[in-house]
């Protein structure tokens, strides 16, 4: 039985055939290593996907090493989008 999440990530590699992905309910963090392999790598980004329900409405956000990114914010009772904000410069 498939479950649905609110937030889903999707990966897509070179060494997949096809591409990945996986749900998470309030937090979705990814740490983004590069090196020549898990024990000889350094920490390039962590990716952080938030949602949190705020009264009526349901706020998202992306945020890359800290800095919010992007953002919106969704209307609980007919799920459509009230605002975005993209801070991206």
């Amino acid at each position: 039985m498939a479950r649905s999440y609110p937030i889903y990530t999707k990966v897509t590699a070179c060494n997949y055939q096809t591409s990945k992905s996986f749900g998470s309910k309030d937090t979705s963090i990814q740490n983004i290593c590069v090196g020549t392999g898990a024990k000889n790598s350094t920490e390039l980004a962590e990716i952080k996907t938030t949602r949190r329900v705020v009264d009526d409405q349901t706020i998202f956000k992306f945020s890359v090493d800290g800095h919010i990114l992007k953002e919106i914010i969704m209307c609980n009772e007919t799920k459509e989008i009230i605002e975005q904000f993209n801070y991206i410069k």
